[in-house]
C-alpha cells in the first residue's frame, strides 16, 4: 500500500456467507445462536428465496470505516455495516468455524445478524474486527478531547482579547 492513511487501510478475508437475520436485541452469544437456527430452519424450506444465497463465498472488507461484504464472483456490494453500527461480534461457541456480528440498521430501528462460515479465519476476523473497533472509538473519543480542547482554547483567546481591549482602553485613558 502506498498510502498509509489509516482511512484507506483494509483487511480482507474469503468466507462462506450463511445469511442475514433481523435480531430483536443489539448483543450476545444467544443471539448469534438464535440467527443460526433461524437460517437453518430458512433452508429446509425448500421454497426460500434465500436458499440460493446461503453458504456463497463472500470478501470481507474490514476498514475503520466499516464493514463492507462483496459477492465473490461479481464483486456486488451485498451490505455495508458502518463500524458505529457494529454492536456484536463473536465466534459461536457450539459451531467454532461460524462467527458474527450484529448491526443496527443505518435507517431503521432494527439489528440484523450476519452470519458466516470460514475453517481458519473466524476467531482472527473477530478479534480484527474488536480490535478496529476499539480503535475507531479510541479514535472518535481523542477527536472529541482535540475537539474540546480547541473549544477551550477559543474561549480562553476570546477571553484574553477582552482583557486586552480592556487593558488598552485603561492606558488610553490614563494617557490623556
Amino acid at each position: 500500500m502506498s498510502d498509509t492513511s489509516d482511512d484507506s487501510i483494509e483487511i480482507t478475508f474469503s468466507v462462506k456467507f450463511l445469511g442475514r437475520v433481523e435480531v430483536v436485541r443489539p448483543d450476545g452469544q444467544q443471539i448469534l445462536d438464535e440467527a443460526l437456527q433461524s437460517l437453518k430452519s430458512k433452508t429446509t424450506d425448500k421454497y426460500s428465496s434465500e436458499k440460493a444465497a446461503k453458504k456463497s463465498k463472500v470478501h470481507i472488507f474490514l476498514s475503520v470505516s466499516g464493514i463492507d461484504i462483496l459477492e465473490n464472483k461479481t464483486k456486488f456490494l451485498l451490505y455495508t455495516c458502518p463500524l458505529s453500527t457494529v454492536s456484536f461480534c463473536a465466534v459461536l461457541s457450539s459451531f467454532p468455524k461460524v462467527f458474527g456480528f450484529v448491526a443496527k440498521h443505518p435507517v431503521a430501528d432494527t439489528y440484523h445478524c450476519y452470519l458466516f462460515q470460514s475453517k481458519k479465519f473466524g476467531h482472527v476476523l473477530v478479534s480484527i474486527i474488536g480490535d478496529t473497533f476499539r480503535a475507531t472509538n479510541n479514535e472518535e473519543s481523542d477527536r472529541r478531547g482535540r475537539d474540546l480542547l480547541v473549544e477551550a482554547l477559543r474561549h480562553k483567546n476570546k477571553m484574553l482579547q477582552k482583557e486586552n481591549a480592556e487593558l488598552k482602553r485603561r492606558l488610553a485613558a490614563q494617557m490623556n
